[in-house]
């Protein structure tokens, strides 16, 4: 009798042990104990202990692989962490961003006097960046035997015109051909026709712009020689200016040109203009995934300067989707999850796909259960608590 009591003991006793060990569903539960400090949860250790940070004694933790991703937590501690939930419904945010960006040259703008053949800068007529160049102003003087010999040519031939017969007619044929290549060279036709009185044939000519800017860059300098095609200066229109600006990757479906963009400048908090998106990267950089894009901006009276700082504030219609406060997901470097409550205390996390960011507010592209509520503040106190239980980031093993 006494041992067959002693064996009831015993299959008691296993029962007990298996229905422990075991969950609702009769499957086995993992449980290990590590140590963790309060104040350093990064620390994980297999043994009791002080922290090697702090020196607080290590406190011990039940890790079960039981309900991985979710995590209980009571009254008070929801009400400590400020812990808030809401069922997310699909709504309409009206997308309206700022993008800081800098004034630049308007490329379109900038226009090069060159010099059309070789020769030797004798003298510059502007010598400092920022000085204001007229058009049709003196720009600079060149000594070219090229433009002298030309010059030489188209004389002779207009002396002979007034000869008789095949030598007029071969001095005109001989005069257009000068003429077109003094032309060639950039002399103006005051210039040309002042050669038809002049007493000596001189290898100095000055050269006049085209255009009206300002100096950018001086590609010269008195004494130097040039080649044809060299740069002498570089004139930039400064009346219209880009403003440039980086936008992230999730907007780029929402962008088009010609979109309206209200502009702000840090230098004239009071000065507000109205532009256009003119131009949209056709390539994302692929380390900052950030697309660049350019508007346009008057600047009739030069007061904006290309450096200056810029807001642009872009705004798009009312976009329909699942929008939730920035703060509610945790966000990684691969892979972002937001924390649904599964029952009255118990928080599971969710991988989701982001979306827009505005006013904010972010958009959760991922499918999402309308009688779920979401954890809309204390997101991250749940995120902290779960890695101090379980020592393990609650994605960890999941990233995208």
């Amino acid at each position: 009798m006494k041992k067959i009591f002693l064996s009831l003991i015993v299959l008691v006793f296993l029962a007990c042990n298996t229905k422990k060990s075991e969950d609702k569903n009769g499957h086995k539960i993992k449980e290990t104990t590590f140590y963790t400090c309060s104040m350093d949860p990064q620390v994980k250790e297999d043994k009791p202990g002080k922290c090697p940070i702090c020196h607080m004694d290590l406190t011990p933790i039940k890790h079960s692989d039981n309900n991985a991703g979710e995590i209980s937590l009571s009254d008070q501690q929801i009400r400590l962490g400020n812990i808030t939930t809401q069922t997310i419904g699909v709504t309409q945010s009206g997308l309206l961003q700022n993008y800081t960006g800098i004034l630049t040259i308007n490329q379109e703008g900038v226009k090069t006097v060159s010099a059309r053949t070789m020769g030797r800068i004798e003298k510059l007529y502007f010598k400092n960046i920022g000085d204001y160049v007229k058009k049709n102003e003196a720009v600079y003087e060149l000594y070219s035997e090229d433009i002298a010999i030309a010059k030489q040519d188209y004389f002779t031939a207009y002396k002979q015109l007034a000869m008789p017969g095949d030598f007029g007619k071969n001095a005109q044929n001989m005069a257009q051909a000068a003429k077109q290549k003094l032309v060639f060279y950039g002399l103006s036709n005051a210039q040309i026709e002042s050669i038809k009185t002049t007493a000596v044939i001189s290898p100095y000519t000055t050269f006049y712009s085209t255009n009206s800017g300002t100096i950018s860059e001086i590609m010269a300098t008195e004494g130097s020689y040039t080649m044809e095609g060299s740069g002498i200066i570089k004139l930039v229109n400064l009346d219209n200016l880009w403003l440039e600006t980086q936008v992230n990757v999730n907007y780029v479906k929402s962008l088009k040109i010609g979109q309206n963009a209200k502009i702000t400048f840090t230098d004239f908090p009071n000065k507000t203009i109205n532009s256009k998106v003119s131009f949209i990267n056709p390539e994302i950089n692929s380390d900052t995934r950030l697309l660049l894009i350019r508007m346009e901006i008057p600047n009739p009276n030069l007061k904006l300067k290309p450096g200056m700082q810029a807001i642009a504030q872009l705004s798009q219609p009312k976009q329909k989707g699942f929008f939730i406060p920035l703060d509610a997901v945790i966000r990684e470097e691969n892979y972002a999850y937001i924390w649904v409550e599964k029952s009255q205390g118990v928080f599971e996390n969710k991988m989701v796909e982001t979306g827009i960011e505005t006013n904010g507010m972010i958009e959760i592209k991922s499918a999402m259960d309308p009688t779920k509520k979401v954890v809309i503040t204390g997101a991250y106190a749940i995120n902290s608590e779960y890695i101090f239980r379980k020592g393990s980031d609650p994605m960890e093993g999941m990233k995208m």
